[in-house]
C-alpha cells in the first residue's frame, strides 16, 4: 500500500499531513492525488467518509506552492464550489491545517453573513476561495470577484451541487472560467442523470471509484424502526438513552419539525439544538461548537447539514424522517463512523414512509434489519428475513368530518341544485345573519331557526330535500306577495 510520501507532494505538505497523524492515504487519496497532479480532469465516487476533502486540497496545495505566482486582486487560484455554509467553512479549515507551513491565500465566500469582509478579503487576491454558488454569483455580479485567473475548479459533492436547483448557477460560474482549465469533480454518490450532466463540465475526465456506488460503510450498524408517527418521539428519546451513546445527529425532513423535536427532548432531558435554514450564520456556527465541545449532545438537522458536518465522534445517526431521496440516506449516515470508527444508524419509518424505505433498500442493496419500540426502549434488531415484510399497514388517509346529516362535502357538490334552490330563499349551508324579505317563510324566518327547523326533519339528505322542496313550493306565493 502506498504512503503520502510516494504521492509526489511537496515536502512542507507532507510534514504538516505527519503531523496530523496520517501516514497512509485512502483508496480516494491515493488514485485521486496524482491523477490532479498530472493535471486530468477527474469524476471521482467515494463513500462518505473516506477522505475526499483531502485527496482535492492536498494537490491543490502542491501546486500552489510549487508554482510562486499569486493571483491578482479579485482573483483566485484555485476555485472550490460547496453546496453548503458547514461544508464550505470545513473545505476551508483543511486547506489552512495541510497547508499551515505554506501559508496559503484562503477566502471564503457564502450567504448568511455581510458580503463587506469576503469583499476585502478578495480586493488582495487568493489562492483559494471556497465558496457558495449563490453569494459567488453575486459577487461576480457586483464586479467584487474575478475568475478569469482561475486555474482549477473542483464541485465537491458534485451529485447535490448539480440538482436542478444548482444546476444554472454552476454553468454561469463555469462559463466565467477559462476554457483552459482542471475540473474535478468529487462526490459521495453518482446518479446516472447527474453523471450525464457533469460529462457536459469535464473534459476527457479518469474517472475514479473506489466503493460500489450509495454503497453505505459497512463499519456502521443499520437498522430501521417500524413505528407508528405520534410514537416517533418517545421512541426517539429511547433510543437516544442507550448507554453507548455519546454523540447523535438526528435528522428531521422540516425546519419546523427540528425546533419541536429539540423542544421534547428539553422535556424529556436531553439536550439538544438545532441547526437549519432559518438560523442565522452565527447561531449556526455556534450550535456546531457546542456540538464539537460535548455542550450539546444530540444535534437536529435538516439535510442542509448532511454535506457539511465532519465532527469526529458522532457515534449515532437516527433518521427520524426517511428522506424523500433515497441517495440523502447515504449522506445522512455518513455522518457517522468516520474515520475508521464504527457507527449507528437508525432510521424511523411510519405507515406513509415504506415506499421511501423500499427506495432505500433499493439503492444500498439489501433490507435493513428490523427494529420495534416496545414501549420504553427498543427490541434487538432482527434480519428481514426474519421478519414479516413490514410491520405496518399503510396509514388510511382520514376523511374529512361529514356535513349536516352526514354528507360529506363531494355529496353536497353532487346536489348543488338543490342547495342552488335553498340559498335563493336565504337559506345557505352554513348559519348565516337573518336577511330580511329574503327567508324562505315570506322573508320572517331567520337562517338559525331554518338550520334548527332542518335538524328536526332528521338530517337525512334524501328525506330532507324533499321535504324542503315542498316548503319552499308551499312558501313561494308567500315570499311573492311579500316581495311586491
Amino acid at each position: 500500500m502506498k504512503q503520502f510520501s510516494q504521492l509526489g507532494l511537496a515536502e512542507p505538505i507532507l510534514r504538516a499531513v505527519t503531523e496530523e497523524g496520517y501516514t497512509t492515504p485512502t483508496p480516494i487519496q491515493s488514485a485521486v492525488i496524482p491523477a490532479m497532479l498530472s493535471g486530468r480532469d477527474i469524476l471521482g465516487t467515494a463513500q462518505t467518509g473516506t477522505g475526499k476533502t483531502a485527496a482535492f486540497t492536498l494537490p491543490l496545495l502542491h501546486k500552489v506552492h510549487t508554482d510562486g505566482k499569486q493571483a491578482p486582486g479579485k482573483c483566485c487560484t484555485a476555485l472550490i464550489l460547496a453546496p453548503t455554509r458547514e461544508l464550505a467553512l470545513q473545505i476551508a479549515e483543511s486547506i489552512e491545517t495541510y497547508g499551515r507551513l505554506v501559508l496559503p491565500r484562503v477566502a471564503v465566500v457564502m450567504g448568511g453573513v455581510k458580503p463587506g469582509p469576503q469583499v476585502r478579503a478578495m480586493a488582495r487576491g487568493a489562492d483559494f476561495l471556497v465558496a457558495t454558488p449563490g453569494r459567488l454569483l453575486d459577487l461576480m455580479g457586483s464586479g467584487s470577484i474575478r475568475l478569469d485567473f482561475t486555474k482549477t475548479v473542483v464541485l465537491d459533492e458534485a451529485d447535490q451541487m448539480m440538482d436542478l436547483g444548482f444546476l444554472p448557477a454552476i454553468r454561469r460560474i463555469l462559463q466565467a472560467l477559462p476554457k483552459q482549465r482542471q475540473t474535478a469533480l468529487l462526490s459521495a454518490t453518482m446518479p446516472k442523470q447527474i453523471r450525464a450532466l457533469a460529462q457536459d463540465f469535464l473534459t476527457n475526465p479518469e474517472e475514479i471509484s473506489v466503493a460500489p456506488v450509495s454503497r453505505p460503510i459497512e463499519a456502521i450498524d443499520q437498522s430501521v424502526v417500524m413505528v407508528d408517527r405520534a410514537q416517533k418521539l418517545p421512541a426517539l428519546a429511547a433510543a437516544l438513552s442507550v448507554p453507548d451513546m455519546d454523540r447523535a445527529i438526528v435528522f428531521s425532513r422540516t425546519k419546523h419539525g427540528a425546533d419541536k423535536i429539540v423542544k421534547k427532548l428539553g422535556q424529556a432531558g436531553i439536550s439538544a439544538a438545532a441547526i437549519h435554514g432559518n438560523k442565522s450564520q452565527n447561531q449556526r456556527e455556534r450550535t456546531l461548537e457546542n456540538f464539537k465541545t460535548g455542550k450539546v449532545t444530540t444535534l437536529i438537522a435538516t439535510d442542509i447539514a448532511a454535506r457539511g458536518i465532519d465532527i469526529e465522534g458522532v457515534s449515532h445517526v437516527i433518521n427520524f424522517d426517511l428522506p424523500n431521496v433515497p441517495e440523502s440516506y447515504v449522506h445522512r449516515i455518513g455522518r457517522t463512523a468516520r474515520a475508521g470508527e464504527t457507527g449507528v444508524a437508525i432510521a424511523f419509518c411510519d405507515g406513509e414512509e415504506r415506499p421511501l424505505l423500499r427506495d432505500i433498500e433499493k439503492l444500498i442493496g439489501y433490507r435493513l434489519p428490523v427494529r420495534q419500540y416496545e414501549g420504553e426502549a427498543l427490541s434487538a434488531p432482527k434480519e428481514a428475513a426474519d421478519t414479516p415484510d413490514y410491520a405496518l399497514k399503510p396509514a388510511k388517509k382520514k376523511k374529512r368530518p361529514s356535513g349536516r346529516g352526514g354528507q360529506n362535502r363531494n355529496a353536497q357538490n353532487q346536489n348543488a341544485q338543490n342547495r342552488n334552490g335553498q340559498a335563493r330563499n336565504g337559506q345557505n349551508r352554513r348559519p348565516a345573519r337573518p336577511q330580511g324579505g329574503q327567508g324562505g317563510q315570506g322573508g320572517s324566518e331567520s337562517a338559525e331557526a331554518g338550520l334548527a327547523r332542518m335538524l328536526a326533519d332528521g338530517g337525512s339528505r334524501g328525506g330532507a330535500s324533499k321535504r324542503r322542496r315542498n316548503r319552499r313550493r308551499k312558501a313561494s306565493g308567500g315570499a311573492g306577495a311579500s316581495a311586491s
